[in-house]
């Protein structure tokens, strides 16, 4: 099996646009959260989400200052009015990723061999919602002819593949919350297995709306009861935790196999060396209550990664502030890590960026890779009242400064999907 690095990565998140300013604000303890502003909610149970901060100081883009997103900068406004909003995000991520690689593609063999995976769990969601009352409204002549090609999934990989000549594997992965881990997971195997060299992997997503919010509320998966103070809403592991904050955005890596990276002098913030996933088959949208799903997706990631509990510095968890999960999760790892349990770091950057379903667990990797080369775990915000006692360090707050050599990011969703991903610093 060939190895496979990140040579690298870009961001569009609740926090703003790019890698470093993200990630200035992320360890500043910094919230996304906010007011929903693409639409009235004032008629629904959750009003609050944490939407991708915009230069024209629109969804908190006057706080984001230099980190707020300019899709002008992407995607030309023409074609911004033909596809959804989640393509623009995964096309923007995707394009910092690439060029942040430093990669070029210069004979049509190299493009042959680079390709692109795409995570989503809803996809064009707000464009259907829009186009159904269209077709109800004004009939069907009035029905938009991007209607289909501007929000199905695969067409943020068809956009990418086409804007930077990638004509290797062209796919997409839906699995709910875990897609865009299940995303850089599959990605890493192809490049493992020599079906490609290089591989743009991430995933994005857009339902910051009107049935978007309605559905998940209908559904209590959302917070309520913190419309008035946004920032406390996403409150993992927390005993006033009622739901997760819908979040939204993009997370890509640049995947490639190892000594080509090395032969070019490519930057490397890490390697993936193990890969786990797993199924709950237990209920569609609650965890099993042993936890048992995601014990087995971490289990098989680390024998994947030929490591020991022990070895491992931080974990990204899931955490998406729901009353149930979070504890599912926290006693999975307990029981995972046993004594090795005493003093390991994990948090949630959930609480600071709401849970972007689809794109959640692709930006969380990121999140960590990022850990790695600072040397600093994220802080768990608004963790002020522990619903329950741990050895673990879950980051209260602050974020803590260790040296991070190993993460182990979770991604776990809807019909019981999981999956864990393991990166390592390597030098050289």
């Amino acid at each position: 099996m060939r190895r496979v690095v990140v040579t690298g990565m870009g961001l569009v998140t609740p926090l703003g646009a790019g890698l470093d300013p993200v990630w200035r604000r992320l360890i500043d303890g910094e919230s996304g959260a906010g007011p929903i502003e693409q639409f009235d909610a004032s008629d629904l149970p959750c009003r609050i989400a944490a939407s991708v901060p915009r230069s024209d100081g629109s969804r908190g883009g006057d706080k984001a200052g230099d980190a707020a997103f300019n899709a002008d900068d992407f995607v030309e406004p023409r074609e911004q009015r033909r596809i959804n909003e989640f393509i623009t995000f995964g096309i923007a991520a995707a394009q910092m990723a690439f060029d942040d690689s430093g990669l070029e593609l210069k004979t049509e063999e190299e493009r042959d061999r680079a390709g692109v995976m795409t995570g989503s769990g809803i996809g064009g969601l707000s464009g259907i919602e829009h186009e159904v009352l269209v077709l109800n409204n004004k009939g069907p002549r009035r029905v938009s002819p991007f209607f289909i090609t501007g929000n199905l999934i695969n067409l943020v990989s068809g956009q990418v593949s086409i804007r930077l000549g990638m004509k290797g594997p062209n796919h997409a992965v839906v699995t709910a919350c875990s897609s865009g881990a299940h995303a850089i997971g599959d990605a890493a195997r192809l490049i493992a297995l020599d079906d490609a060299d290089v591989m743009l992997a991430g995933g994005a997503e857009a339902a910051i709306c009107p049935i978007g919010i309605a559905g998940f509320s209908s559904c209590k998966a959302l917070t309520t009861h913190f419309n008035d103070t946004p920032e406390k809403a996403s409150r993992p592991y927390d005993k006033d935790r009622d739901g997760f904050l819908m979040g939204e955005g993009s997370g890509f890596v640049m995947l490639e196999e190892y000594e080509r990276a090395k032969a070019r002098g490519a930057k490397i913030y890490g390697e993936i060396v193990g890969y786990g996933l797993s199924g709950d088959a237990y209920h569609i949208t609650s965890p099993a209550e042993d936890g048992n799903g995601g014990y087995r997706s971490m289990e098989m990631a680390l024998k994947r990664a030929g490591l020991q509990p022990k070895d491992i510095d931080y974990v990204n968890a899931h955490g998406t502030s729901t009353p149930v999960g979070d504890e599912i999760e926290l006693k999975a790892v307990e029981r995972l890590f046993g004594d090795a349990a005493d003093g390991l770091v994990m948090s949630s950057t959930k609480s600071s960026v709401g849970h972007l379903l689809g794109a959640a667990g692709a930006v969380e990797a990121i999140f960590c890779l990022l850990a790695m080369r600072d040397g600093v775990a994220p802080p768990t915000l608004n963790l002020d009242n522990p619903s329950v006692e741990t050895p673990i360090n879950l980051a209260p707050k602050e974020a803590v400064k260790k040296p991070i050599n190993i993460a182990l990011s979770n991604s776990f969703g809807f019909g019981g999907t999981n999956a864990s991903l393991v990166m390592r610093r390597i030098d050289g």
